[in-house]
């Protein structure tokens, strides 16, 4: 078992197998040593785990549960096109957005739930650049949709 597997089962996790993109698109390419995700939300066995809009209907809590479970998603998405997450070199960005009710700041603290976990997974090699968007609606209701590069070993 690999380095990574290992890390994420001494902290509870299971990753996903990605679902049917819902659009045209795919959910990750690689270029040269990079690869770029298509943006994910917080969906578990098919559904969201939360709905709505931070600072209205959800708590900065619940924004960082959701962007955590986001996180695992995207994790599941390298793992079907790298084969193996031990061929992450480095997270090297995120692009975050947090459906937001007017007036809500706080999109830095709701996406600290997806910056943390891959602290916790990667070490240091999970530190990142990131941007936090607040926006006024997101695709089916999500509270969050976060897209990720990594750099791959080569």
């Amino acid at each position: 078992m690999s380095v990574i597997s290992n890390r994420l089962k001494e902290l509870g996790i299971e990753l996903p197998v990605p679902g049917v993109p819902v659009a045209q698109y795919v959910p990750a390419v690689t270029v040269n040593n990079l690869v770029y995700t298509s943006g994910n939300d917080c969906r578990m066995n098919g559904k969201l785990i939360f709905e709505g809009k931070l600072g209205k209907d959800l708590t900065i809590e619940q924004g960082q549960l959701a962007a955590r479970q986001t996180m695992i998603n995207l994790l599941g998405v390298l793992q079907a096109h790298l084969g193996d997450l031990d061929r992450v070199e480095k997270v090297v960005k995120l692009l975050a957005f947090v459906n937001s009710a007017s007036g809500f700041a706080d999109q830095p603290y709701v996406i600290n739930g997806a910056s943390e976990l891959l602290e916790s997974v990667f070490g240091e090699n999970g530190k990142h650049a990131r941007s936090a968007i607040g926006t006024s609606d997101l695709p089916f209701n999500t509270p969050v949709e976060i897209e990720m590069i990594v750099q791959i070993k080569s």
